[in-house]
């Protein structure tokens, strides 16, 4: 029986030998699992096209593997046989690199462009989106923040309603503090380059808030995140005409909502406006809307100003405030968290040299004194004295009532209470006096603005 083993045994090791022969034979003419490309397989060549000779079509010569362009150009592509377009002249050094499972290799050729082809830069889009040739060369665009429905998500694929934010759609001024107002993106005609002013931050979906390149991010007061990212200078965007027409961006260049893409369909564009649609890399039910003006162009003069509801807290939504008599109003981390408050932020205002100096905020709803019938808050002053309180209509100013207390406390945390019994259901603005009555009156510390 051991014998009969045995041969079986060295006849089947002596057939996996031969075919380990066999097999390694097999490995000359391309590379298999675990193999890298070799540099033949990065090689490529291109040739004018027969539209211009500005524009290069470049192949890979190896079609089976992967290949990913650098065209020189600032631009950047992926297949087998792809497109280069250099409308002005000069030495563009093109890359191609070449991937498999094993690795990649890549190969380097300079192309050289004899002459411009301004005909390749003569297309209404671009002198849209960057001001054409005529122009300085650049276009800046920022969100419209100050028209409703300037951000907003719909269905994906559209609805009947066509390429619309039907599912919401954000009103003026609404996503303040978010990171996407104070953001800009400028696209130049020259090699198509884009830049991203951040001015420090960004606007990020909560679905990949804290993931590349995104990763320094907290929770914004006006939902989702913000992420904390320097100003992104020298990349480049494509346009690429069609049924859909779409703006494309490389490296990390985002415009207005990071979802996690990149391409930006164009719904419309006028000189002065354009809204792109795109979608959400995790949530491909989505699809996302932004509405864009030139940068300093101003769509709406007289933007309503934001509404908000008591009580105000200043931890997670920071209320904007309107001054008047060259007061100030911030948000600031508590300077004093001792005694009845130790929350974290704060409002400071600085009074303004008006006797009649203070600040102002609206809100969404009239005020119901019916049960509720006091207004509380927290002060720290600089000294004693009177704190006046007034609530208006923003529908007429000139409907009113004022109440005044005593601050009996100074350089520390007290609350004050105004007994509201009585008073009608017709306001919706709530203004307040630090220092009534005294001009240059000092900082002001107010918080836990609420109704009880």
């Amino acid at each position: 029986m051991s014998k009969t083993i045995y041969k079986l045994t060295f006849r089947s090791l002596t057939m996996i030998v031969g075919l380990f022969f066999i097999l390694s034979s097999c490995k000359k003419d391309e590379p298999t699992l675990g193999d890298p490309p070799s540099a033949a397989d990065a090689a490529f060549t291109y040739s004018e096209s027969s539209t211009s000779a500005n524009i290069i079509e470049f192949t890979a010569s190896n079609s089976g593997l992967t290949a990913q362009w650098d065209l020189g150009n600032g631009a950047s592509a992926t297949g087998t046989t792809v497109n280069g377009i250099y409308p002005y002249a000069g030495t563009y050094t093109v890359v191609l690199t070449v991937f498999n499972s094993g690795g990649s290799a890549n190969s380097t050729q300079d192309i050289v462009i004899a002459q411009d082809d301004p005909t390749l830069i003569e297309n209404p889009l671009y002198d849209l989106i960057t001001g054409g040739a005529d122009g300085p060369g650049y276009k800046s665009w920022a969100i419209d923040s100050v028209v409703g429905g300037h951000f907003g998500v719909g269905p994906n694929p559209s609805g009947a309603a066509g390429d619309y934010p039907e599912w919401y759609d954000a009103s003026a001024l609404e996503k303040s503090g978010s990171g996407m107002y104070n953001d800009l993106y400028t696209f130049h005609l020259q090699n198509f380059v884009f830049d991203m002013i951040t001015n420090g931050d960004v606007y990020v979906n909560s679905a990949i808030a804290g993931s590349p390149p995104f990763t320094d991010t907290s929770a914004s007061s006006v939902g989702d995140f913000t992420a904390q990212y320097p100003n992104l200078l020298g990349e480049t965007w494509i346009l690429t005409e069609g049924e859909d027409t779409t703006i494309s961006l490389s490296g990390d260049a985002m415009i207005a909502y990071w979802t996690g893409v990149q391409t930006y369909k164009i719904v419309l564009i006028e000189e002065n406006k354009m809204i792109l649609r795109w979608e959400d890399a995790s949530n491909e039910g989505l699809a996302w809307y932004a509405t864009l003006v030139p940068e300093g162009y101003v769509s709406n003069p007289d933007p309503p100003a934001p509404s908000y509801s008591l009580p105000l807290d200043f931890e997670v939504i920071y209320p904007e405030f309107t001054t008047f008599g060259n007061s100030s109003a911030t948000i600031i981390a508590n300077p004093d968290a001792n005694g009845i408050n130790t929350s974290s932020m704060v409002l400071e205002t600085v009074h303004g040299n008006e006797t009649w100096a203070g600040l102002f905020v609206n809100l969404e709803n009239n005020l119901d004194f019916s049960t509720q019938t006091s207004i509380k808050l927290k002060v720290w002053a600089p000294e004693t004295g009177v704190f006046r309180l007034k609530l208006e209509s923003q529908a007429d100013p000139n409907s009113f009532v004022e109440l005044d207390v005593n601050i009996s406390t100074a350089m520390a945390w007290e609350e004050i209470t105004f007994d509201m019994t009585g008073t009608p259901t017709s306001f919706d603005r709530l203004v307040i006096f630090p220092g009534w009555n005294i001009a240059d009156a000092g900082t002001f510390y107010i918080d836990d603005i609420k109704q009880e």
